[in-house]
């Protein structure tokens, strides 16, 4: 049995749809559904049990105390808005509850795999290698309060592995970079440029994109590791399957590709020409935004990790096609 938390997120709802296809339906999800129709990310999923995040502690303990054992959890609920401003609420979510779930996995000798994030790396002026060093670790400089949030547990935990304390037999730490695909559709401001622009793709209408405010950088050629959600996915199954490996690992595809890219993609799966336009960068952010990420994927690969990633065009293309120019646009 599987707890997958975040589950009826995107990268969660995701993991659980990965579980299901390989005939796993023994699968918990604990999340909160709320009202902007998130539970659609589950409607065609099989799963055991839900729980929601005040149960978490209550179910865990009944689960210990029937002498039940997971297969892993699998830790990818969290406050993942990068303009939360709520400093309280987001520790609570994405540090606090993550050093409970590693006792708990400590104590119970269960595998743990969790989201950490890109975000940690900051404006990536130190670059974007998955150090295992503590002290590497302590250089980085978060950008904002989710990235920090995540970089605070990942010290947490390397901390404890530093001072040769207890930890679960098995822990992955993944740092996600820019994630998209079917699924993310709840997520408003934090969804993609390609979710949030294909209803102008597809009618023909104009897409703005940031001008570049930085000397050397052209408009829209700001640039990020985009990595299919699938592709995510399938680096996280390989862990599952691979129990002697533990560590923090990037999990993005090793080539930054512009903002500009991304969306003529779009435009392209559709045969239709590319109508782009460039708008000033609102001033609020432009001290902490990122022009440029992008992962080392060597780390991952050392690792024994050999299944390639999906380009950026044809990753497009399938989201595209299979999904977002549907009437039913959920995996």
């Amino acid at each position: 049995m599987f707890l997958v938390t975040g589950g009826a997120g995107f990268i969660g709802s995701n993991v659980v749809a990965s579980l299901n296809e390989a005939g796993r339906t023994d699968v918990v999800v604990n999340d909160r559904l709320g009202t902007d129709a998130k539970w659609k990310n589950l409607a065609k999923r099989e799963i055991a049990d839900f729980v929601p995040p005040a149960d978490l502690a209550r179910w865990l303990e009944g689960l210990r105390l029937a002498g039940q054992k997971l297969d892993a959890v699998i830790h990818m609920g969290a406050n993942s808005d990068t303009t939360a401003r709520d400093g309280d609420e987001v520790m609570d979510s994405n540090f606090r509850l993550s050093l409970r779930l590693l006792d708990w996995c400590t104590t119970n000798r269960t595998p743990f795999i969790y989201a950490s994030s890109a975000a940690t790396y900051g404006d990536g002026e130190g670059g974007f290698v998955d150090a295992e060093d503590l002290d590497a670790l302590r250089k980085l400089r978060p950008l904002n309060l989710y990235g920090w949030s995540k970089h605070l547990f990942d010290l947490a935990l390397k901390g404890r592995q530093a001072r040769g304390e207890p930890l679960p037999p098995q822990w992955v730490g993944l740092k996600f970079f820019n994630v998209f695909g079917p699924n993310e559709y709840h997520k408003g401001e934090m969804a993609s440029l390609v979710a949030k622009r294909f209803d102008d793709v597809r009618a023909g209408r104009t897409v703005t994109l940031f001008k570049s405010h930085r000397d050397g950088i052209a408009d829209g050629d700001q640039r990020r590791d985009f990595i299919y959600v699938e592709d995510a996915v399938a680096v996280l199954r390989w862990f599952l399957a691979t129990p002697s490996v533990s560590g923090l690992f990037n999990v993005g595809t090793g080539e930054a590709r512009s903002f500009r890219d991304l969306i003529t993609a779009a435009f392209t799966a559709l045969g239709t020409p590319p109508q782009i336009e460039y708008v000033d960068m609102p001033v609020a952010i432009r001290d902490q935004y990122q022009y440029f990420t992008q992962s080392s994927a060597e780390k991952l690969r050392r690792a024994g990790w050999n299944g390639g990633f999906t380009s950026l065009e044809d990753a497009v293309g399938r989201y595209v096609t299979g999904f977002l120019d549907r009437s039913d646009r959920y995996r």
